[in-house]
């Protein structure tokens, strides 16, 4: 008597996938995270050797840049596809550090920057990131939209050797809504960039 050969259950949400067999790490494994960590940490220390290049002279390290800054926003993308929002209790601190930034530099990929910012609201009110990090995005991504933003992080330009924040809601309280998500005082933050 012969048997057929049994069915394996799909995994359950945390198991690895059975069917991974092709040499792959399944997705969310702990091999699979640990790579899309490495793989995030990298992208941010090129876009931090790269960065220099955005406000570049020459056409074509500004080109550079922004190829660079898109190829990172569709690789983000993958990843919140597989993943959602890299949180550090997953992927470690540096990784979703990473994630951020990368959702930051991706200005001309808006719908890329929309998504990290909804993942990340969520992973912030699961007690998953840091409203910091959740409030520079918040603005990047409004300022984005040609709207005000709201904790004042975004520097338009400087006039007369100072920085001059993009228009932001609210000015007069902007200080006391910086202190609520841990950002210093306007005026202590761009003291860094005189």
């Amino acid at each position: 008597m012969t048997h057929a050969p049994q069915q394996q259950p799909p995994a359950g949400p945390g198991e690895p996938d059975p069917k991974a067999a092709d040499g792959q790490a399944p997705p969310g494994s702990a091999d699979q995270l640990a790579a899309v960590a490495a793989e995030l940490s990298a992208m941010a220390a090129e876009d931090h050797r790269a960065a220099p290049r955005a406000n570049s002279a020459d056409f074509a390290d500004q080109l550079a840049w922004r190829r660079l800054t898109a190829r990172h926003a569709d690789r983000l993308a993958e990843i919140m596809d597989a993943h959602g929002w890299p949180t550090a209790d997953r992927f470690g601190a540096d990784a979703a550090r990473a994630a951020w930034l990368i959702a930051q530099h991706a200005d001309r990929q808006l719908d890329v920057q929309r998504r990290a910012l909804r993942l990340l609201e969520r992973a912030v009110a699961d007690g998953l990131a840091a409203r910091r990090e959740l409030a520079f995005l918040q603005d990047r991504t409004l300022v984005n939209e040609g709207r005000e933003q709201i904790y004042g992080t975004q520097i338009a330009g400087v006039r007369d050797g100072a920085p001059v924040p993009w228009p932001c809601r609210d000015p007069e309280r902007m200080d006391e809504r910086r202190a609520e998500v841990g950002i210093p005082p306007f005026t202590e933050y761009v003291a860094q960039f005189t």
